[in-house]
Formats: structure tokens, sequence, C-alpha cells
């Protein structure tokens, strides 16, 4: 009996050191994920402002590195690389075979998908966090209420002083679950949102570019 109690006390307390990781992870991604995606618009804004104000591409191309840092500078010497390797591979490699403007598009975009990978980083993890904490703490609360009907049982007595401290005890890990799925789901939500803002930010820049890119004038 003291060896499956024991058992259960140290399953209980396993589901709670659990949840204080989750805890600890969850709050971990929404200070870094703040941090990238608010840095990444910084430099994005910076350099969308003196990429567009360059007299033409091959201006554009020579910006200092200090302003050319960010997802948008990345895409941008992602086209700058296709438009320099084209101009003496063009048609000789599988790389280069179809149109220019087609072939351009799919190098500015792969390297837009790269950009958004990153910045969706760590967005699968508070999802799982937020959808498996609560039952995380539930299933703690169910052994917890199991482990105190048996300590009642044991006692004998079913007074309200014997009962309420372990049941209230068992909930705590319920308790505990609900608080690291909230701030998971809502970071969750909220990060979702700020990533497709870039990414929309990232398809205007593209568009532009291929624009400028095979303009006439």
């Amino acid at each position: 009996m003291l060896d499956h109690a024991a058992h259960a006390e140290a399953i209980i307390d396993a589901t709670k050191y659990t949840l204080y990781a989750f805890s600890v992870v969850t709050w971990t991604l929404i200070f870094f994920k703040i941090w990238q995606l608010a840095r990444n618009k910084s430099y994005n804004k910076k350099f969308d402002e003196v990429f567009w104000n360059s007299a033409d591409l091959t201006a554009a191309e020579k910006l200092p590195e200090e302003i050319a840092i960010g997802s948008e500078a990345r895409i941008a010497r992602a086209g700058f690389q296709w438009l320099r390797e084209s101009v003496t591979a063009m048609g000789k490699t599988l790389k280069f075979h179809g149109k220019p403007e087609e072939l351009l598009e799919h190098a500015l975009l792969v390297q837009m998908q790269k950009e958004q990978h990153t910045m969706e980083g760590g967005l699968t993890i508070l999802a799982s966090i937020g959808s498996t904490a609560p039952f995380v703490g539930l299933f703690g609360t169910v052994l917890g209420i199991m482990h105190a009907m048996q300590q009642i049982t044991a006692s004998g007595s079913t007074s309200l002083e014997v009962v309420a401290g372990p049941i209230g005890d068992a909930l705590v890990a319920t308790a505990i679950g609900i608080a690291v799925a909230v701030p998971s789901v809502l970071a969750y939500n909220m990060f979702l949102r700020m990533v497709k803002q870039q990414r929309v930010e990232l398809e205007n820049f593209v568009a532009s570019f291929m624009h400028n890119a095979f303009s006439k004038d």
C-alpha cells in the first residue's frame, strides 16, 4: 500500500514538473519570438526605405552591410545572385532552363519560404503545449483524486477536513495546466498573425523586385 502511494505521488509530482517545464519553454519562446519578429520587422523597414530610394537595382545591390540585413535583404541577395549567375549560365544548366522571369521568381520564392520557415520556428511547440498542457494537468488531477480517495478510505473518516485537503491538492495540477495553456495559445495566435503580416510584406517585396528586374525603362 505504501509502495503504491509513493508511486502515485511520484507520478503526480512528475506531471507537475512537466507542466513547470512547459511553462519555462513557453515563456522562453514568447520572449524570443517577440525579439526575433520585432527585430526582423525593424530591419525590413529600414532596408525597404533605403532599397527603394536607390536609383536602380545596381545601386541597391551595393547597399552597406549594416543596412542590408533582415529577411528582405536576404531575399534581395538571392535575387541579385541569380541575376549575376544568369548572365553567363542562362540556358547552359537545368537551373537556368526556362523563362528568366519565372526562374527569378522561383529563386526569390525559395528564399522567401526559408525566411517564413525561420519566422515560424517555435510556433509548433507553442501550439503543442497549448493543446496538451490542460490534459497533462487533468491527468495529474485524476491520479491525485484517486490517491486522495485511497487515503480517505485508509483513514476511515469522511469529514470535510479529511476530504477537502487531498482533493484540493489534486486540483492544483489542472489549474497549473490551464495556466500554462492560456499564454501558449494566446502567444501562438499573436505570433501567427505577425508572421502572416510579415509574409505579405515579403510577397510585396518579391513582386516589386520582379517588376524592377525586368522593367523596360
